[in-house]
């Protein structure tokens, strides 16, 4: 993202099936960066309904979508200048 935009390095893009999906992605990813002393600048939502939950990490920002909301948006075409890196999920 540094190339097109000057406020962070990456965008995180992932999707869920529903919004209680979205909400549980969302409280994962903090709880598992919270254990590295990893703090987004506000706190989550709780129990969001909008179908979009943007956490903002400074260098990184993660948005989570619900997949409806994502394809709507088309986040990935507004940003489409910026390269992008496939991370395979470790998910167990």
């Amino acid at each position: 993202m540094r190339k097109v935009a000057t406020f962070c390095d990456y965008f995180l893009i992932c999707s869920a099936t529903s919004l209680r999906q979205v909400n549980a992605i969302a409280e994962g990813i903090v709880e598992d960066l919270d254990k590295d002393n990893v703090k987004p600048l506000s706190k989550v939502p709780r129990a969001d309904d909008s179908g979009w939950i943007a956490l903002d990490f400074v260098s990184v920002i993660v948005h989570i979508f619900y997949k409806p909301v994502r394809e709507f948006y088309g986040l990935e075409h507004l940003w489409s200048d910026a390269k992008k890196v496939r991370v395979v999920s470790k998910v167990k």
